[in-house]
């Protein structure tokens, strides 16, 4: 199964969202009751592989941190640009997972100074994920529930410890960060630097710069509890592309170490600077339920997921 994603710049901001909102998808599905037909022998398990060595730290160019920062911005499309550009909307497609790789269609418009609404399309329904600068809800009719929930206090947390709509290497100092050069690595065959941002809250990532675009190869991500464990996160950016100067990475991947599926999001289409009211980002109104539920639940698991009292029963 697809795991949920967490993530930096838009893209954490977008990641984060998504976070929230396939978590409940992800959960939902792990619930399912599974029967296996007992004439059919069970697949025996792969043996395990030993992991190669790690690669030698490759040889690139002495840089400061500094001076690898000032290489992305320009690669990025400059501080004016970024600067510039007050709303972001983006729409494509993220994959949900299952045993039938399955992408739901997505929305999300993200507003300075940080205002974010994500909108997924799912089983003929719309979840939503909204912050309005100061407060975040979720609609999850997926997961048969009518009325928004207001985000908890570790999703609050996160979200207003995002970098911005530009990324957290861009206007670093004016943010409260410092980064620091923290060795070189190979990643995906590239040669790359590995840069430590830490906060104005204190909280670190890792950034890992290609020695030779100069923009994010990977990012470190918020560990994911998964098989009785916290698992570091990463996730991989690729097919960067301009649009009106500024350069976004239109795929994103994300993997949990230890864990062989990994969940991709794909951007299909870009808009800068459109105007967005700020009626976008306040509570959502309910939604309308659907007739039955998406998924069957096994009764044992029933319980942790069921609905309020006041939506319909489970079917």
């Amino acid at each position: 199964m697809k795991q949920e994603a967490g993530m930096s710049m838009w893209w954490r901001a977008a990641w984060l969202a998504l976070g929230l909102a396939v978590g409940g998808y992800a959960r939902e599905a792990a619930a399912i009751k599974v029967v296996r037909d007992p004439s059919v022998s069970p697949v025996p398990t792969p043996p395990k592989v030993a992991q190669p060595a790690p690669a030698p730290a490759p040889d690139l160019p002495k840089l400061t941190a500094d001076q690898i920062v000032e290489r992305n911005v320009t690669a990025r499309g400059g501080l004016g640009r970024w600067r510039a550009v007050q709303s972001i909307t983006l729409s494509g497609k993220m994959e949900a997972g299952g045993k039938v790789d399955t992408y739901l269609p997505y929305t999300l418009k993200v507003k300075r100074p940080n205002k974010q609404r994500l909108a997924i399309e799912f089983a003929g329904h719309t979840s939503l994920q909204v912050y309005d600068g100061k407060n975040g809800w979720k609609l999850r009719p997926y997961l048969n529930r009518a009325d928004p929930e207001p985000f908890s206090q570790e999703e609050l947390r996160k979200i207003e410890e995002g970098p911005g709509l530009e990324g957290p290497l861009i206007d670093y100092v004016a943010k409260g960060s410092t980064i620091e050069l923290d060795g070189t690595e190979t990643v995906e065959g590239q040669a790359t630097y590995r840069l430590k941002v830490t906060n104005k809250q204190g909280h670190a990532q890792h950034i890992w710069i290609d020695g030779t675009t100069f923009l994010e190869a990977k990012i470190e991500n918020h560990p994911r509890h998964f098989d009785g464990k916290m698992r570091p996160v990463e996730t991989y950016l690729s097919d960067y592309r301009t649009v009106e100067g500024v350069v976004i990475p239109y795929l994103s991947e994300t993997r949990v170490q230890g864990v062989q599926a990994t969940h991709k999001m794909m951007i299909e289409k870009v808009a800068l600077n459109q105007k967005l009211d700020d009626a976008l980002f306040a509570e959502p109104g309910p939604a309308a339920l659907p007739a039955q539920r998406v998924f069957a639940l096994d009764p044992a698991t029933r319980a942790s997921s069921a609905p309020s009292a006041q939506a319909p029963k489970s079917q």
